[in-house]
């Protein structure tokens, strides 16, 4: 009992992330080819995702070509501020807020992909207006096969739009104030007091998260059939690893470090070196979601009009309106 009670405890698991520079000190041979092997994936992720950029720049048409950019960049924004975090641990929240506003963003833009890839709203409810629409699915409803199916509508698409939407300004938003909070000292993930900001602010982000997610899958489940030629059952399950591996994953990760599952490893306290873990398996995981991705959206599309076609075409509307005008005359 008293051999117990005498254990003492490193400094270094009580204090916070250590500097950039102190970290480097303390790795030895295998740390510092992990992390060049680490920093290695997440540079060719970029620099793929950005040669991507490129082509869907030239070969596909707006808005469509900014909504494609915008959903395959999630891994490659995901595993650069990994990447970043796990140089610098110190600026693990930030890295975080970063990859999180950033994935927010891309929920919303999946579900305008869908639409884009049917032709765009007009089109989508011209085809599907007064379609009844399955709304039992995850991950609010999955359960919940007695809910009766909604008619698509105009006021049922702008609901939809909401509420995918709300999830990307909010979660900016909270992000942002939880940064805010956290250099004054009033942010803490450790601190599960019914005092604290985090665990008022982290519930409220989960609520927002299953929201938006609901509109997304209500799309997707109900027009997947017409877009299996474009492989978006496919592109679907990337962005849904993605959210699993970025969101999930590093919950249950900063769960078991604050548990003390995670044990401490000096100059890493348990909670440091758990978030670590995680910035370290992120960018493995987001490197070979970025290669998946590249081969779903680096392929062919349909070719864009020539400047000669679209001058012919807008000659051909001034020709045919000043007709008009002669004929009223």
């Amino acid at each position: 009992m008293e051999e117990s009670l005498n254990v003492t405890i490193d400094p270094a698991c009580l204090q916070e992330p250590p500097l950039a520079g102190d970290m480097l000190k303390h790795l030895d041979t295998f740390g510092l080819c992990l992390y060049a092997m680490l920093t290695f994936m997440s540079s060719v992720s970029l620099l793929l995702y950005l040669e991507q950029c490129v082509y869907i720049y030239k070969k596909v048409s707006y808005p469509k070509k900014t909504t494609i950019i915008w959903v395959s960049g999630a891994a490659p924004v995901i595993a650069t501020m990994a990447c970043f975090g796990m140089w610098i641990p110190r600026a693990v929240m930030i890295t975080d807020m970063a990859s999180n506003c950033y994935f927010a963003v891309v929920v919303y833009k999946v579900l305008i992909l869908l639409l884009q890839e049917l032709g765009g709203s007009s089109a989508f409810l011209e085809r599907f207006s007064g379609t009844p629409f399955k709304i039992s699915t995850g991950p609010c409803c999955c359960c919940c096969v007695c809910l009766p199916q909604v008619p698509m509508s105009r006021g049922m698409l702008f609901l939809l739009k909401i509420g995918a939407l709300q999830y990307a300004i909010l979660k900016t938003v909270l992000s942002v104030l939880s940064v805010i909070l956290w250099t004054n000292g009033y942010f803490d993930l450790s601190d599960l007091e019914i005092t604290g900001t985090a665990i008022w602010i982290n519930p409220f982000v989960g609520v927002l998260t299953i929201t938006s997610l609901w509109p997304v899958a209500i799309v997707f489940m109900n027009t997947n059939s017409f877009l299996r030629s474009l492989n978006i059952i496919a592109k679907y399950a990337m962005y849904q690893l993605i959210l699993v591996l970025s969101q999930l994953q590093t919950s249950i990760i900063n769960i078991l470090a604050l548990d003390g599952t995670i044990a401490c490893a000096p100059p890493l306290s348990s909670q440091a070196r758990g978030s670590m873990l995680s910035q370290q398996m992120m960018i493995m995981e987001m490197f070979i979601i970025s290669l998946v991705n590249r081969f779903l959206y680096h392929r062919a599309y349909d070719a864009l009009p020539s400047e000669t076609h679209d001058n012919n075409l807008n000659g051909k509307m001034t020709a045919s309106w000043a007709e008009g005008s002669l004929q009223q005359c």
